[in-house]
């Protein structure tokens, strides 16, 4: 009987239509595309492809971690074909958009046709490059990866710290991010970090500059800002933030971009979580601590630690009365 009233609701919403209200509708929606150009991308051929950079992102940690994510029966015997099949799909990919991206910012940022010959010559040169430093991205996250086993007594092993832990995740995709970012490729290196981002729960931007053995501990709500310096064997926990203690203005009002906004953290540095540490000229020195919850918008000597004093707390016993009725409820100290 609930089968049969169920397909006769499903047979009632197939047959509904817009109708004549269609062509009203499809006018009012593409009027506001011509009312506000801030939302749309029409008549404009250059724009990195969301999918596909999504996938570029899955083949490259492929690559990074090979026998964790993607394929997992190889040997080797057949490591070697793998590698030889990733590599030419990763250059396709990444050279397509790398070189979208190039036409794209020659367009709309500096409103010019489009270079294409230029474009596809910078594009290979970005691609190359990227491919040479893979190996150099791999040292680099092993020792990521060790940092993460290190300093996280609950890690059983390497395997789980790749398979299972946020923030090496976030890392990794950072410093693929980075490189682009170094290469001055506009928009792509920000939609590889957002992609993280949304994976992990950790904003890292691609400008940020990280040094060696670098440690998110659970990861989620850490935010690192686009001229954040980091050293060597840093290690923070969640809800840390590095960021701007304001941003600079110019006589318009526009804010002025490019300058040091975001603090410098030098090696051997703990951040406990939730901690805040704020602006441009802040520095923390190597071997400080951190404490959690504090708010920093000063540098901090070498080896000192911050902390907040900690609050007063009131405890009390509960205590309940047997209630009189019905409609009584016990009663202690606190309620909702």
């Amino acid at each position: 009987m609930i089968l049969s009233t169920q397909s006769k609701a499903c047979e009632v919403a197939d047959k509904f239509t817009l109708g004549d209200k269609l062509p009203d509708l499809v006018k009012a929606v593409v009027e506001s595309y011509e009312n506000d150009n801030r939302t749309r991308h029409i008549d404009c051929e250059f724009l990195p492809a969301p999918k596909e950079v999504s996938h570029l992102i899955r083949l490259s940690l492929e690559l990074f971690f090979p026998g964790f994510l993607g394929r997992q029966d190889l040997t080797t015997f057949n490591v070697s074909f793998h590698v030889g099949e990733l590599l030419p799909m990763i250059a396709r990919l990444l050279h397509r958009q790398v070189k979208k991206c190039l036409c794209y910012q020659q367009i709309q940022v500096e409103g010019r046709e489009p270079d294409d010959k230029g474009c596809h010559l910078r594009a290979e040169q970005v691609t190359y490059s990227f491919l040479e430093r893979i190996v150099d991205l791999r040292e680099m996250l092993a020792a990521d990866v060790q940092a993460a086993y290190d300093g996280d007594p609950a890690a059983i092993n390497y395997d789980e710290v790749i398979l299972a832990y946020p923030g090496l995740l976030a890392i990794a995709v950072h410093r693929m991010a980075h490189e682009l970012y170094r290469a001055d490729v506009p928009v792509l290196p920000r939609m590889i970090s957002e992609w993280a981002h949304r994976k992990t729960g950790v904003d890292i931007h691609p400008g940020a500059k990280i040094g060696q053995s670098f440690f998110i501990d659970h990861g989620t709500g850490v935010v690192i800002g686009e001229t954040t310096e980091i050293g060597n064997n840093v290690k923070v926990y969640q809800g840390v933030t590095l960021g701007a203690l304001s941003f600079p203005k110019d006589e318009r009002g526009r804010v002025i971009r490019g300058t040091k906004r975001h603090p410098t953290v030098e090696d051997d540095v703990t951040i406990y979580a939730n901690a805040i540490i704020l602006g441009g000229e802040t520095v923390l020195k190597k071997g400080c601590v951190i404490g959690g919850s504090v708010f920093v918008t000063a540098s901090v000597p070498e080896n000192a630690t911050v902390t907040i004093t900690p609050p007063a707390l009131r405890m009390q016993k509960r205590c309940f009365t047997e209630p009189s009725s019905d409609d009584d409820v016990p009663m202690g100290d606190f309620q909702i």
